[in-house]
């Protein structure tokens, strides 16, 4: 079937790459526009538009997916792919592609719907997650499922498993899982598995002030842990004695106490303790 894949951040990209690698790319890819990034806000393609040009393939990049242009240039495709896209699909392109389209979720649907699986895996000191692959409706992660695949998470207080880490794993997992089913799909080999929305529970996007901890007052596991899960962003963050901002990066438990491992004050650089 020819496909279109949406997708925009790292996690899009890292999927794109494993379909482009076991030649089944798409015939176009749908990004978010390129944004400003960095202190001197230097406008920058997101990273599944970098492996599409790399690998030679057409970029779509919206502000609008309502447009009659932009329905007139996926008119023609079967399939549609949504692997962290950034925006919400609508329900009338959802409905043009006859096969319909599948969405990549980090999670075991319908646990942790929403913006923010994997962090609050980790804030929840889960040690088993994974990657689902299911048929979108107008819902958010809601329509039913085609395929799962479970990650046992080892070692989960080592600190081996962060956000970043764990963020990787999954998006190889997702883009494996895409390869072993896409074939199926479209010869119709599949069943769906209608999810049990009694089960579902839902993540919420992070802010600043959700990373904020008192290194006096809050539990060392939590503190551990949110440093695994809101870092690089929105970034774990605490107040020293001068009222300046101490960024904490790295931290561990050791006999059941925090050790911070690599910090940053307010307007210097990082620094390992």
């Amino acid at each position: 079937m020819r496909y279109v894949f949406f997708g925009t951040p790292d996690f899009a990209a890292i999927i794109l790459e494993r379909l482009i690698a076991a030649g089944l790319p798409p015939a176009l890819i749908v990004c978010n526009p390129d944004r400003p990034t960095g202190r001197k806000k230097i406008i920058t393609p997101p990273p599944a538009k970098i492996v599409a040009q790399k690998n030679g393939f057409p970029v779509l990049q919206p502000v609008d997916l309502k447009t009659e242009d932009f329905k007139s240039e996926i008119k023609d495709f079967d399939l549609g792919i949504v692997a962290a896209y950034g925006q919400i699909i609508p329900k009338e392109i959802i409905g043009s592609f006859k096969n319909g389209v599948l969405g990549v979720h980090p999670s075991l649907l319908p646990k942790y719907r929403g913006a923010t699986p994997i962090q609050s895996v980790i804030l929840n000191g889960d040690r088993v997650t994974g990657v689902t692959l299911f048929l979108m409706d107008e819902q958010i992660d809601h329509g039913p499922i085609l395929a799962q695949r479970e990650f046992r998470i080892q070692n989960l207080e080592s600190g081996i498993w962060n956000y970043e880490t764990l963020h990787d794993k999954l998006a190889e997992l997702g883009g494996d899982l895409l390869v072993e089913t896409i074939p199926k799909y479209a010869k119709g080999e599949y069943k769906l598995q209608p999810q049990n929305d009694k089960d579902a529970t839902y993540t919420k996007k992070f802010k600043d002030d959700d990373a904020y901890i008192d290194l006096e007052k809050d539990d060392p596991v939590m503190v551990e842990r949110r440093v695994r899960a809101l870092n690089p962003e929105p970034g774990v963050w605490t107040f020293q004695n001068n009222k300046k901002r101490l960024k904490i990066l790295e931290a561990e438990i050791i006999d059941g106490k925090l050790k911070l491992k690599k910090i940053q004050i307010e307007g210097k650089t990082p620094q390992n303790l």
